[in-house]
């Protein structure tokens, strides 16, 4: 196992690195101050479009998609060491075309959609001219068992009729996000696995339609958004439907996998930029005499915070290297490990620096508050702790079944 990247890879990260050291992370501020002062948050500033297209023209974009002519066909463990860098900022992911959902939306289409689908959604998809939103989770369900999921799918003649309510679907709310993916029951009558379908929904279907956008910890994450979105007899055509009626779990197994690796990279990025604000804080504010940092257990902290980025490091670039050498089906359980340790790392480490920056701490003027939201909301999308706990579990006993067997006699 090598986790240096590949000599292209290496290339592609300096490239990445530098473009959000030197374009990115300078403008990061400001940018959010000038969206913040707008009556209408819900829109795209300029500077973004111009990054973009900096970034396109530099070829650093789609880099998510491995080994494919339509990305940079790089390999999961070389885009894990770039997800890193995107995680030190928050609009760093959308500036290299490489932001969920539409990183796992545009993986979907590429590895189930058929010719027309992609050709309609993919493409626009990869060019970055629209976005997309995932309508999985239910309010009336415990959605963390995806086989709750009551909205429903049926066929009638040559279409299929969706309803049902969705919420948390991230990106809704983004002026340029163009199509859906609605995952329901559409034959409850099929083994547990084979019930389900996931369905294309243009957002313009008649029927569909955005009932409130939901805020988290008080802020709506603008121009992005989470929304709750009700489907009423939303009539397409069967063609609409993704790889084919009851395929809906092995659709989402595949898009998993990946995904979480890259949510945890950038959430390793983003516990690097914390570490990096609270030694910062720390050195240079001084109380009772001393550096901050030098009080109390706070070198501690410092190390125990680096000790636990670079074990998580490590767990997740294993992840993405068995993801590369053996497929979703040889790293079940490294995904589920990683999904667990890594955002609880970041939510400690950022708690962490807002107790040493006190007051500014929870203040606009630092990115904690944002941070803090982010690693806590983590710990909960693609499933809660709870669940990736019992799949690393379940997967550990199976090696056991003979002595749980005999024991059972």
């Amino acid at each position: 196992m090598d986790f240096n990247p590949s000599s292209e890879g290496a290339i592609v990260l300096k490239k990445v690195t530098d473009f959000i050291e030197q374009k990115i992370l300078p403008i990061e501020q400001s940018y959010f101050d000038e969206l913040r002062a707008l009556d209408d948050r819900w829109t795209v500033l300029p500077i973004i479009t111009e990054l973009k297209k900096q970034a396109k023209e530099l070829g650093l974009w789609n880099l998510f998609l491995p080994k494919s002519e339509l990305g940079a066909g790089i390999c999961n463990a070389d885009y894990a060491l770039m997800a890193e860098q995107m995680g030190r900022s928050f609009i760093a992911s959308e500036i290299f075309n490489c932001n969920a959902p539409d990183t796992g939306n545009m993986e979907v289409l590429l590895h189930y959609g058929n010719d027309e689908q992609q050709q309609k959604w993919l493409t626009p998809l990869l060019a970055g001219d629209i976005r997309s939103a995932f309508c999985m989770t239910e309010p009336m369900v415990a959605s963390s068992d995806a086989t709750n999921l009551i909205s429903t799918i049926e066929e009638d003649g040559d279409d299929v009729v969706l309803n049902g309510t969705k919420w948390w679907s991230t990106g809704i709310g983004h002026p340029d996000c163009k199509i859906l993916i609605f995952m329901g029951l559409s034959n409850p009558t099929a083994a547990k696995h084979a019930q389900h379908s996931m369905v294309l929904v243009p957002m313009d279907t008649k029927g569909v339609k955005i009932e409130r956008m939901l805020s988290v910890f008080g802020e709506y994450d603008e121009p992005y958004g989470h929304g709750e979105i009700s489907f009423t007899n939303v009539r397409l055509p069967k063609s609409a439907v993704i790889a084919g009626l009851g395929r809906g779990f092995e659709i989402a197994q595949g898009r998993l996998g990946p995904g979480r690796v890259h949510h945890c990279m950038r959430a390793i990025g983003a516990a690097e930029r914390t570490l990096e604000l609270l030694i910062t804080r720390g050195v240079t504010r001084e109380a009772f005499g001393k550096p901050i940092l030098n009080l109390g257990g706070n070198r501690d902290i410092v190390a125990n915070a680096r000790i636990a980025i670079e074990q998580a490091r490590l767990l997740t670039l294993k992840c993405a290297w068995l993801l590369d050498t053996r497929g979703i089906m040889g790293a079940l359980s490294e995904v589920s490990q990683i999904k667990v340790v890594v955002p609880n790392i970041l939510q400690t480490i950022v708690d962490q620096a807002i107790q040493i920056h006190g007051g500014e701490g929870v203040s606009e003027d630092v990115p904690l508050t944002a941070l803090y939201t982010y690693a806590r909301c983590l710990r909960l999308a693609d499933g809660p702790d709870e669940v990736h706990r019992a799949m690393v579990a379940k997967l550990e006993l199976k090696k056991y079944h003979k002595l749980i067997k005999q024991n059972r006699k």
